[in-house]
């Protein structure tokens, strides 16, 4: 798991590199509410990588400087995964302005998948072939055994009113506040924000 989390940030962090090196690779990014990868991952018993990830000076010089003592100050292993969600998802929409790379959301493909993929292949300049919905209900090979099926309130059961509020103020430090709240839908006009 220690591994998985690290090529997830090395991955965000390599967009930059293969935008320069192959300009004309489409990229998505899949977002999902903090709350509920958080959730997940405490729920998989994975370790953070937090102080990894703060070693590596270039990236907080280019974009965690100014939020760098609340992300070392994290007081649990909820604070800690939820700042690397927040790496993660901040530091390419930091890199990349809309016209660079798509932004799909998680909860969008769960309660509005036909707008969603429309979105998608439009952007990837593709058709939309309606088949793609016979994949949505077949779980990834990659899910675990009797797992629940995908919701959109699942997490609210494994995560406290506490927790969600320290969410929200995490996020803020980031700006990704626009984005995700305390509220299960995402505002995808908030990752069009100038800034974030």
């Amino acid at each position: 798991a220690r591994r998985r989390l690290i090529k997830d940030i090395r991955a965000n962090l390599l967009l930059g590199w293969m935008h320069a090196h192959f300009p004309g690779m489409p990229i998505i990014l899949l977002l999902r509410h903090p709350c509920a990868v958080v959730a997940s991952r405490l729920d998989l018993g994975w370790k953070d990588n937090l102080s990894e990830t703060m070693e590596q000076r270039e990236l907080v010089e280019d974009f965690l400087l100014p939020v760098e003592a609340e992300i070392r100050a994290a007081k649990n292993d909820f604070e800690r995964h939820l700042f690397l969600w927040c790496i993660d998802n901040y530091v390419p929409l930091k890199q990349f302005g809309p016209q660079d790379l798509h932004i799909t959301f998680y909860e969008n493909l769960l309660a509005r998948p036909e707008a969603e993929l429309q979105s998608l292949s439009t952007f990837l300049g593709e058709e939309f072939d309606d088949r793609v919905y016979r994949h949505l209900g077949r779980p990834s090979p990659l899910s675990r055994k009797n797992a629940p099926r995908p919701s959109l309130e699942g997490w609210r059961t494994r995560v406290s009113a506490h927790q969600v509020e320290r969410t929200v103020e995490i996020l803020d430090l980031f700006g990704l506040d626009r984005i995700y709240g305390e509220g299960t839908m995402p505002d995808p006009a908030g990752a069009l924000v100038d800034g974030v």
